[in-house]
């Protein structure tokens, strides 16, 4: 069985975790610093949170197990902007953020680490411009990877605005020519299948429970295996690599790898948790991941 690894963002500049407990965060993105909720931060917090409220310049209050308000604590805008920095990639990538009515903020930074890893696989495939397909996309950051290092990259999100603003991060980032698909991930995959279209590099991020544009149903526990027998179906035998990660409480990385591992002769696997540490040396369990390439 291979072992289980931590991997956790480093040397990102406009980006940090401060502190984390009593099931919040506290977090800074550039010149601003926010308090949000986090399901895993069961513990306690470092500093008291009434010191938080000092440092910080925006919390969210939720008014529904999905949604809430962002209360203002100091003045900043509604959208502002932040950089990250692929290793060997001269142009930084470029996010526009934003206060949405859903937590988030527009960025997922432990996934940082993906980025970077898509970036290092690309750059050392022999294939002239290898194809990377981004399933359940979001605003992008890993489309914005694949794109800065040379590949033919197909993004896919069942939500259009979400979509646009990835589309507006590509801008940001001076690329260019990524092809933008709006429709249900498991619908897509089954039709490529069928195709016989192959990618050099996948990855897919799947909630846990969402719905695709014309209402269809996604349940992660439900679904996932069946979309991991299709998506393993289009990775190229020459050259490839796929990542596979859950946020989900009660999914955990040996999951991943029996999903990938009952399918496909995986090479040079890895498993494990992204996390992030808080600057109190607590580290933030993000999400379980596994990771195979043999390039």
């Amino acid at each position: 069985m291979n072992p289980i690894i931590s991997l956790c963002p480093e040397n990102w500049k406009e980006y940090a975790l401060l502190d984390s407990g009593n099931f919040l965060k506290l977090e800074q993105f550039g010149n601003y610093i926010t308090i949000r909720p986090e399901p895993q931060a069961v513990w306690d917090t470092a500093q008291p949170l009434h010191e938080w409220e000092k440092r910080a310049h925006v919390k969210f209050v939720p008014k529904s197990s999905s949604s809430g308000d962002w209360k203002k604590l100091k003045q900043m805008p509604d959208q502002w902007h932040i950089n990250y920095q692929l290793p060997g990639i001269n142009q930084p990538l470029k996010f526009r953020l934003g206060l949405t009515a859903f937590k988030h903020v527009g960025i997922f930074p432990e996934q940082a680490v993906n980025w970077n890893y898509i970036s290092a696989s690309l750059k050392k495939m022999k294939t002239p411009q290898p194809k990377f397909l981004n399933l359940f996309a979001y605003t992008g950051g890993a489309s914005l990877a694949a794109r800065a290092a040379g590949a033919e990259t197909y993004h896919l999100d069942s939500i259009k605005q979400v979509v646009t603003w990835a589309r507006e991060n590509m801008e940001l980032s001076n690329l260019n020519n990524i092809r933008w698909i709006v429709e249900d991930a498991l619908k897509f995959v089954k039709r490529e299948v069928k195709r016989g279209n192959k990618y050099n590099g996948i990855i897919l991020d799947p909630p846990a429970y969402g719905h695709g544009p014309d209402g269809e149903k996604w349940k992660l526990e439900d679904s996932i295996n069946n979309m991991m027998k299709n998506v393993l179906q289009l990775l190229d035998e020459k050259e490839h690599f796929l990542i596979l990660n859950a946020y989900s409480l009660g999914f955990s990385s040996i999951i991943l790898e029996n999903l990938v591992t009952q399918n496909f002769k995986a090479q040079n696997l890895q498993k494990g948790e992204l996390y992030l540490p808080d600057s109190h040396n607590k580290p933030l369990p993000l999400g379980a991941f596994v990771r195979f390439g043999n390039v």
